[in-house]
């Protein structure tokens, strides 16, 4: 399992949200770059980019700032938030960018995951955020009917890599990531899940490591890297064995 760091971008600063509010954020550092650069160098192996803008407005919002974030870094990056077709999933990906994380489109329109699997295999990730077991969607702003696990099957289907799975009631919350949640997502499918929201402790992360043989092979960390409530190096150290 590997630890993901987050640089979560809105108006080019690297922030923190809590359960998704874009008035309940933190800047944690108006360069986006160098932030992602320290994390690259305290041992993250894979960053993980979200475009809070984009994701609410449905169109990318802060490209000259992930495109600085490219060229600071050696490390591989996903990236999601305001992408919806295919034209923005190439231009990132010729950018730099390793694989496009899909949300809101994946649940409105998934012929577009089919295709953008076919078109760039390997390189698509669809990120899951649910709330009581149900997919939320546009910046979580909605909650539909469809759960989650049935979500995750229909994805694993169209070739997807990998699935983000977000328990919103607990990002940006610090309560610990909702484990029994994660694990059934994760059994429910064969492909990686990678587990979002809530990390507050190398606790947490010893938890997650517990259920890795489901399938969980990586955790995403925000602010508890950011407020140094989990040091992102002794993070690293024990997903390797090494604490």
């Amino acid at each position: 399992m590997i630890i993901l760091p987050a640089i979560d971008l809105k108006e080019g600063c690297c922030v923190r949200l809590e359960q998704g509010l874009m008035d309940r954020d933190t800047i944690y550092n108006d360069d986006p770059a160098a932030q992602a650069l320290m994390w690259q160098e305290q041992g993250g192996e894979y960053l993980h980019i979200v475009d809070l803008d984009g994701a609410f407005a449905g169109v990318p919002k802060n490209k000259s700032a992930i495109k600085l974030i490219i060229e600071a870094i050696d490390i591989p990056s996903e990236l999601g938030g305001g992408i919806r077709d295919l034209e923005t999933i190439e231009a990132y990906l010729e950018l730099g960018i390793t694989r496009v994380i899909l949300g809101t489109v994946a649940k409105e329109n998934p012929e577009l995951v089919q295709e953008a699997c076919r078109k760039f295999p390997g390189r698509i990730v669809v990120g899951i955020d649910a709330k009581d077991g149900l997919v939320a969607v546009r910046g979580w702003a909605d909650v539909t009917e469809k759960l989650a696990t049935e979500m995750a099957r229909e994805m694993e289907g169209f070739g997807v890599e990998a699935i983000i799975y977000t328990d919103i009631a607990r990002d940006g919350m610090m309560q610990g990531p909702n484990i029994e949640a994660t694990r059934a997502l994760a059994e429910s499918i064969s492909i990686p899940v990678i587990a979002s929201g809530g990390l507050s402790t190398l606790d947490d992360i010893r938890r997650l490591l517990e259920i890795e043989s489901s399938g969980v092979t990586g955790v995403i960390s925000g602010k508890a890297i950011y407020s140094g409530a989990i040091d992102l190096r002794e993070a690293v150290a024990l997903t390797k064995g090494e604490r």
